[in-house]
């Protein structure tokens, strides 16, 4: 992208334009390969038609034409090894500046943002982070805790407390006036009848529910 910009620097267009000339080169080489390799076939067929016309001193021509083109041949396969021998160096050579370039960019971009950091800089912006961060805790830990839950009670008066109102409620119970049947005007008894008393019964039994639920009310309080 860089060097569609601003252009290809001199080094890179020097690789490209040798790594051209080397393609062409092979090129050339590979086509002179093929016209010799037609050339020996041509003389291949030439010596089976003087044989075959019992002509030997002409076979034999056609014969040595053809190791001539022969030699031709493998000395242009030694060339195009060479061509591509040069080719894999010159590449491996040109991604190798790239590389080496590309580090010395990075490298120079990292100083360059190296120097709009400052340290002081950096300790004081992670010392705010740090100060946010602990309000922010404290902030939730204020708004989480119950209402009434940070007030400090003392057991022990609370305790007392509740004794003084068992003991008052008691004491009250105590002093209210006992319930007690109107009395019954007397009545005339004819001769020879009892007169008739009332149950004692249900009397009895009034009181007895009041001592129960006194002596209920003391074992409360013994608990």
């Amino acid at each position: 992208m860089f060097s569609r910009i601003f252009g290809r620097p001199k080094q890179d267009t020097s690789a490209l334009s040798t790594l051209d000339k080397l393609n062409e080169t092979l090129e050339m080489l590979e086509k002179k390969e093929k016209v010799l390799q037609k050339k020996i076939q041509g003389e291949v067929e030439k010596a089976k038609e003087f044989t075959r016309a019992k002509n030997k001193r002409a076979a034999i021509q056609c014969l040595k034409r053809k190791r001539l083109y022969e030699v031709q041949v493998e000395q242009l396969g030694n060339f195009q090894l060479r061509i591509h021998d040069q080719m894999i160096m010159l590449e491996g050579a040109k991604a190798t500046t790239e590389t080496v370039d590309a580090l010395r960019t990075g490298a120079a971009a990292m100083k360059a943002m190296q120097k709009a950091t400052n340290i002081d800089d950096v300790d004081k912006t992670m010392d705010e982070i740090n100060e946010q961060t602990e309000n922010m805790k404290q902030i939730q830990e204020a708004l989480s805790t119950p209402i009434g839950a940070a007030a400090d009670f003392d057991e022990d008066e609370l305790e007392a407390e509740l004794e003084e109102l068992e003991g008052a409620e008691l004491e009250e119970q105590l002093l209210q006036p006992a319930t007690t049947a109107p009395a019954m005007p007397a009545q005339y008894t004819p001769a020879g009848k009892q007169p008739t008393r009332p149950a004692p019964q249900k009397m009895r039994t009034q009181n007895t529910a009041e001592e129960d639920e006194l002596a209920a009310l003391q074992a409360e309080m013994a608990l």
